[in-house]
Protein backbone atom coordinates (compact mmCIF):
# COMPACT_ATOMS: atom_id res chain seq x y z
CA UNK A 1 0.00 0.00 0.00
CA UNK A 2 1.46 3.25 -1.07
CA UNK A 3 0.98 6.77 1.08
CA UNK A 4 1.08 9.61 -0.36
CA UNK A 5 3.11 11.89 1.60
CA UNK A 6 2.59 15.92 1.87
CA UNK A 7 5.36 18.03 1.13
CA UNK A 8 5.24 21.69 3.20
CA UNK A 9 4.35 23.77 -0.38
CA UNK A 10 1.52 21.52 -0.80
CA UNK A 11 -0.18 22.02 2.72
CA UNK A 12 1.20 26.62 2.37
CA UNK A 13 -1.20 26.33 -0.73
CA UNK A 14 -3.71 24.20 0.10
CA UNK A 15 -3.96 26.91 3.06
CA UNK A 16 -3.74 29.80 1.24
CA UNK A 17 -6.64 28.92 -1.07
CA UNK A 18 -9.24 27.64 1.94
CA UNK A 19 -7.94 31.41 3.76
CA UNK A 20 -9.13 33.47 1.22
CA UNK A 21 -12.42 34.60 1.42
CA UNK A 22 -14.73 34.47 -1.94
CA UNK A 23 -15.00 38.12 -3.42
CA UNK A 24 -18.91 39.06 -3.79
CA UNK A 25 -20.20 40.07 -7.21
CA UNK A 26 -22.09 43.60 -6.91
CA UNK A 27 -24.32 45.17 -9.00
CA UNK A 28 -22.65 48.52 -11.04
CA UNK A 29 -25.89 50.48 -10.70
CA UNK A 30 -24.97 50.40 -7.14
CA UNK A 31 -21.42 51.68 -7.25
CA UNK A 32 -20.60 55.21 -7.07
CA UNK A 33 -18.06 55.92 -9.51
CA UNK A 34 -14.51 56.93 -7.94
CA UNK A 35 -12.78 59.57 -9.69
CA UNK A 36 -9.14 58.55 -10.76
CA UNK A 37 -6.26 60.30 -9.30
CA UNK A 38 -4.00 61.91 -11.91
CA UNK A 39 -0.73 64.03 -11.06
CA UNK A 40 -0.51 67.10 -12.48
CA UNK A 41 2.11 67.21 -15.07
CA UNK A 42 4.57 69.30 -15.12
CA UNK A 43 4.78 71.89 -18.07
CA UNK A 44 8.65 71.71 -19.67
CA UNK A 45 9.54 74.72 -21.94
CA UNK A 46 11.36 73.47 -25.07
CA UNK A 47 15.02 73.70 -24.94
CA UNK A 48 16.72 75.64 -27.59
CA UNK A 49 17.80 72.72 -29.98
CA UNK A 50 21.35 72.34 -30.59
CA UNK A 51 22.95 73.00 -33.77
CA UNK A 52 24.55 69.38 -34.92
CA UNK A 53 28.03 69.25 -36.57
CA UNK A 54 26.61 68.85 -39.77
CA UNK A 55 24.66 71.87 -39.88
CA UNK A 56 27.22 74.12 -38.59
CA UNK A 57 29.25 72.66 -41.38
CA UNK A 58 26.86 73.65 -43.95
CA UNK A 59 26.33 76.98 -42.61
CA UNK A 60 30.30 77.12 -42.83
CA UNK A 61 30.78 75.89 -46.02
CA UNK A 62 27.89 78.63 -47.61
CA UNK A 63 30.18 81.06 -45.97
CA UNK A 64 33.42 80.30 -47.31
CA UNK A 65 31.97 79.14 -50.66
CA UNK A 66 34.91 77.28 -51.45
CA UNK A 67 35.71 73.49 -50.12
CA UNK A 68 37.57 72.97 -47.00
CA UNK A 69 39.25 70.52 -44.78
CA UNK A 70 37.41 69.15 -41.58
CA UNK A 71 40.37 70.81 -39.89
CA UNK A 72 39.71 74.03 -41.01
CA UNK A 73 36.08 73.56 -40.61
CA UNK A 74 35.89 72.89 -36.91
CA UNK A 75 38.39 75.60 -36.49
CA UNK A 76 36.00 78.01 -38.10
CA UNK A 77 32.67 76.05 -36.78
CA UNK A 78 34.60 76.99 -33.04
CA UNK A 79 35.68 80.60 -33.67
CA UNK A 80 31.87 81.86 -35.04
CA UNK A 81 30.31 80.03 -32.45
CA UNK A 82 28.47 77.56 -34.33
CA UNK A 83 29.46 74.52 -33.08
CA UNK A 84 32.06 73.48 -30.37
CA UNK A 85 33.29 69.88 -29.61
CA UNK A 86 32.00 68.37 -26.53
CA UNK A 87 35.23 67.25 -25.08
CA UNK A 88 36.16 65.52 -28.31
CA UNK A 89 39.98 64.62 -28.86
CA UNK A 90 39.18 64.50 -32.37
CA UNK A 91 36.67 66.43 -33.64
CA UNK A 92 37.92 66.80 -37.39
CA UNK A 93 37.84 62.96 -37.63
CA UNK A 94 34.11 62.38 -36.26
CA UNK A 95 33.49 65.21 -38.60
CA UNK A 96 34.88 63.69 -41.23
CA UNK A 97 33.18 60.07 -40.62
CA UNK A 98 30.24 62.09 -40.39
CA UNK A 99 30.13 63.85 -43.39
CA UNK A 100 30.72 60.55 -45.65
CA UNK A 101 28.10 58.57 -43.79
CA UNK A 102 25.99 61.06 -45.11
CA UNK A 103 27.26 61.31 -48.87
CA UNK A 104 27.01 56.75 -48.35
CA UNK A 105 23.60 57.12 -47.08
CA UNK A 106 21.66 59.82 -49.01
CA UNK A 107 24.19 59.35 -52.34
CA UNK A 108 22.92 62.02 -54.73
CA UNK A 109 20.78 63.78 -52.10
CA UNK A 110 23.24 64.73 -49.73
CA UNK A 111 24.32 68.26 -48.65
CA UNK A 112 27.78 67.34 -49.19
CA UNK A 113 30.02 66.09 -51.61
CA UNK A 114 33.40 65.32 -51.81
CA UNK A 115 35.71 67.66 -54.01
CA UNK A 116 39.48 66.27 -53.41
CA UNK A 117 41.24 63.85 -50.96
CA UNK A 118 40.20 65.24 -47.60
CA UNK A 119 38.18 68.13 -48.65
CA UNK A 120 34.20 68.32 -48.65
CA UNK A 121 31.91 71.57 -50.51
CA UNK A 122 28.79 72.10 -50.33
CA UNK A 123 26.37 69.61 -53.26
CA UNK A 124 24.79 71.78 -55.76
CA UNK A 125 20.83 72.00 -56.02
Amino acid sequence: MATKKTTKTETKKATKAEAAPPVEQTEATDATPVPAKTKAKKTKEPKAKKTSALDATMRVLEEAAQPMTCPEMIEAMTARGYWASPKGLTPAATLYSAILREINATGKESRFVKTERGKFGLAKK
